[in-house]
């Protein structure tokens, strides 16, 4: 055995002692949430100046100073308390705690919070002022086909003659001479 030059042991069939540890894989993050279109959000930031329309795809926050139109029907849009809009809006749900000059087109509610300045024009399912709100302007509620009233189509003049008239019959402590 003296002249037989010794095997590295890397080379050796098989290893005696070593035993080679085997980890199980971590296991993976867990998946992060994606937002549905229905929870993403854009917000312009306090020191962003837009002028001109936006369209959009997911709810929008004006922290900043915007001038122009918005087009978001199916999703919502907030002034942030910060946030000066001067244009006409069209939005499902629309909140103002900032400044709004125009008008408002929403498919659901309108929000005017106590920080709110709001000068224009509402059209909305429904509406609710805080108390403290500045509010200048106008409201139109929509409401459902069935609940609304012939008001509009009632003719403008009485139907006979004596209707809307007030009947009337002289007191009775005067005289009646003959």
């Amino acid at each position: 055995m003296l002249g037989k030059p010794k095997k590295p042991e890397e080379e050796s069939p098989f290893t005696v002692g070593k035993k080679e540890e085997v980890k199980p894989a971590p296991p993976p993050p867990p998946p992060r949430p994606t937002p549905t279109p229905s929870e993403e959000k854009t917000i312009i930031g306090e020191r962003i100046s837009i002028e001109g329309q936006i369209k959009g795809g997911e709810h929008l926050v004006i922290e900043g100073e915007m001038k122009g139109n918005v087009e978001m029907e199916k999703h919502n849009f907030t002034v942030g308390s910060s946030g000066r809009v001067d244009g006409e809006i069209r939005a499902q749900n629309v909140s103002i705690s900032g400044q709004l000059k125009g008008s408002i087109n929403a498919l659901g509610k309108v929000e005017v919070t106590k920080e709110a300045d709001f000068f224009g024009e509402i059209k909305a399912k429904s509406i609710s002022v805080e108390d403290g709100a500045y509010f200048k302007g106008s409201i139109e509620l929509d409401r459902e086909p069935h609940r609304k009233s012939n008001f509009a189509a009632a003719p403008k003049a009485p139907a006979s003659p004596t209707a809307g008239k007030a009947a009337f019959s002289p007191s009775s402590d005067t005289k009646k001479e003959s």
